[in-house]
């Protein structure tokens, strides 16, 4: 058995751990153990994750079970949706469950957002585990119990916090991966280093390539410091009432732009993230937060990866500073029609900014060279 990283995120009784390492799926039976045994299951996965790794999974944990099911969901961020989150529930209450089933998401952060959610909204919340394949998810979205679906108005703005009971992260998943889905999950990445451990963003300018090449020692590290710093701040702040708000530097910009692009898989969230760190840390200048060379160092780290760092490099459409905003205003972070921005005072020092009006993000846009008609 493979010897995984562990790390504890501690929630009291609803406390859990991250297991980190290459073939932990080959030993999902051992892994899971404490979690599956004599439970119904259902593994739930999309079109292009399950066929690779579904009947692997069932063949690893179907002797400990006392009942499996394989469920699938059409891939792409467009299944966060209403329409199929009550489509996958119904297929779920249709196979029949009681509050002993567990669901087990298998997939990339749009699974395990849609599987978390229909596990909290089932019989009124029953179990469920992460099994992410996706660097974005293994870094992020599967760890800290935000599980939703997005709306017509705007991303996740509809869900739970719903903590999972393990998250099983196998990096030798990421082999599956393109180097766009990649990149997509490194934002994330940057995104760490940014907001809280300039050490770990100073090692990600060395170490990037390898990373990308997914070297094991590298790919464990990334992912590893990532999650404890994530689970850190869950620890303290799990509902978002502070601290926690720090995790979205960067995506006050990021989800407006992945709505203007219609979730069409055009443009992939790390990709819009990344830009959006780098117009944080251009409007943290702007602001006089953060220093001018400190902007310049993210924008050039994200292009030297082949990351956008701002929205004029986003492989999206274009689209007017009044739309841009309009999204804006439906971030989950707007008070009283304030928009708030998760900024920063300097490479690993994010900062919460409230009260930021609309005629002050205008002008930063306009100075950007964005379409302001």
């Amino acid at each position: 058995m493979t010897n995984a990283e562990k790390i504890n995120v501690g929630l009291n009784d609803r406390s859990y751990p991250i297991l980190i390492g290459p073939n932990l799926l080959k030993a999902a039976d051992t892994y899971l153990y404490d979690f599956v045994s004599n439970r119904h299951c259902i593994v739930i996965s999309d079109t292009t994750i399950g066929p690779i790794y579904q009947n692997l999974l069932a063949k690893t944990i179907s002797p400990i079970c006392c009942k499996l099911n394989n469920l699938r969901v059409p891939s792409g961020e467009n299944s966060k949706s209403l329409s199929v989150f009550t489509e996958i529930c119904n297929d779920i209450l249709n196979i029949g469950i009681d509050r002993n089933t567990i669901l087990i998401a298998l997939g990339g952060g749009v699974i395990g957002d849609l599987v978390g959610f229909a596990s909290a909204s089932l019989l009124r919340g029953i179990d469920y585990i992460q099994i992410p394949t996706s660097l974005l998810a293994q870094v992020d979205s599967s760890v800290g119990g935000k599980t939703g679906i997005n709306a017509q108005a705007g991303k996740n703005l509809i869900g739970a916090f719903h903590q999972p009971k393990i998250v099983l992260t196998d990096t030798n998943l990421l082999n599956s991966l393109s180097k766009r889905e990649l990149l997509s999950g490194y934002a994330e990445i940057v995104k760490y280093g940014l907001l809280g451990d300039a050490n770990f963003f100073k090692w990600l300018e060395k170490n990037w390539s390898d990373i990308l090449d997914l070297k094991q020692d590298k790919v464990i590290y990334a992912i590893k410091r990532s999650c404890e710093m994530k689970a850190e701040i869950v620890a303290s702040d799990e509902t978002e009432k502070g601290m926690r708000a720090l995790l979205n530097l960067g995506h006050t910009f990021a989800h407006a732009f992945e709505a203007i692009a219609e979730y069409n898989g055009e443009l992939l969230h790390g990709e819009a993230v990344a830009a959006g760190l780098g117009l944080a840390f251009d409007f943290s200048y702007t602001k006089q937060l953060c220093s001018k060379e400190d902007a310049a160092r993210v924008r050039s780290h994200l292009a030297q990866t082949g990351l956008p760092y701002n929205y004029a490099s986003l492989p999206a459409g274009k689209a007017p500073i009044p739309q841009i905003i309009e999204h804006m205003r439906k971030d989950k972070k707007t008070v009283s029609n304030e928009l708030t921005f998760i900024l920063a005072n300097r490479i690993g020092k994010a900062c919460v900014v409230q009260n930021i009006s609309e005629e002050e993000i205008s002008s930063f846009f306009i100075a950007k060279g964005v379409n302001h008609v």
